[in-house]
């Protein structure tokens, strides 16, 4: 039996959640910081590629200083490139999501991905849906439109197309990592991508030359904090989903909208209405059902 088949038909042990968990929490604080990066003067485009820089330089000072033990193969390092191309346009579309909207509407607008990964799944073969499951599914979208109805004066067409390219690039991300990246280094993985991701924002930085830095000692500190943060979130996916799966890391990273939401409103002082707050939470909770139903 090869690795890769050992580790999709194990049951998953609580520790082995401890990555997914990791990156949910790493990428809610992400969330946050990047609202006061933007608040600071920082646009889009100017945050990705000084961060994606400064992230690459961290993984490569962390291989240099502990190596890994075995070497991505030719075949390997090629996925590992494309899904840096994925990556980059992940964060594009999240982080645009998230400057021209509130951040819980533009987190559970993206949250969409864990439904398209079970989906995608079931049209690939990979699995199969009940209509019990589909149900759930359609429970969960009615929630996201009722959330986006409550917020419809905040709500940009640019914005929530930017959230939903993301969640289609992370459903392809996970799947291609879980089917082709099994048993090999995360570190690696998470080096190739970063690089490659790197590469495709200081291209269009060069195309587009505006570059805006934060302009308050609180934005680069915030900028910092991002650049630690989301190095960290991008390392723990590409762990669990080798540990636990691509549906498994879904359902653990349903916490991010959650505690997204919590800390704007405790960090950012944004406002939510009880309609809201009812859309987010049949969201949410449709979104575990549907997983555990799988």
């Amino acid at each position: 039996m090869s690795t890769s088949t050992s580790i999709a038909t194990a049951e998953p042990r609580i520790i082995d959640y401890g990555p997914g968990i990791g990156a949910a929490l790493s990428f809610a604080v992400a969330d946050v910081l990047s609202k006061i990066v933007f608040a600071s003067g920082m646009d889009v485009l100017s945050l990705i590629t000084l961060r994606g820089v400064l992230a690459a330089g961290i993984f490569w000072c962390w291989l240099r200083a502990l190596p890994p033990r075995m070497p991505h193969s030719t075949q390997a390092r090629l996925i590992s490139l494309g899904l840096g191309a994925l990556f980059a346009a992940n964060v594009f579309g999240l982080l645009l999501a998230i400057q021209l909207m509130p951040l819980s509407v533009a987190i559970l607008a993206y949250f969409i991905y864990p439904l398209l990964t079970g989906i995608s799944g079931a049209v690939l073969g990979i699995e199969r849906l009940s209509l019990r499951s589909l149900a759930v599914a359609v429970a969960a979208f009615c929630g996201l439109a009722l959330m986006l109805d409550a917020q419809s004066g905040a709500v940009q067409p640019v914005g929530l197309i930017a959230a939903f390219g993301a969640a289609v690039a992370r459903v392809i991300s996970l799947l291609v990592t879980r089917a082709k990246l099994g048993g090999t280094d995360a570190r690696l993985t998470t080096w190739y991508s970063l690089l490659a991701a790197a590469i495709v924002f200081v291209g269009a930085s060069l195309l587009t030359p505006t570059f805006h830095p934060p302009l308050t000692d609180a934005g680069w500190i915030a900028f910092l904090g991002m650049g630690v943060t989301t190095t960290l979130s991008t390392l723990w996916v590409y762990v669990s989903t080798a540990r636990v799966g691509a549906f498994h890391t879904a359902l653990v990273m349903n916490l991010e909208p959650i505690l997204s939401s919590l800390f704007s409103i405790l960090l950012l002082g944004e406002m939510v209405t009880e309609l809201q707050v009812l859309g987010a939470t049949v969201m949410v909770v449709s979104l575990c059902v549907f997983q555990l139903r799988r």
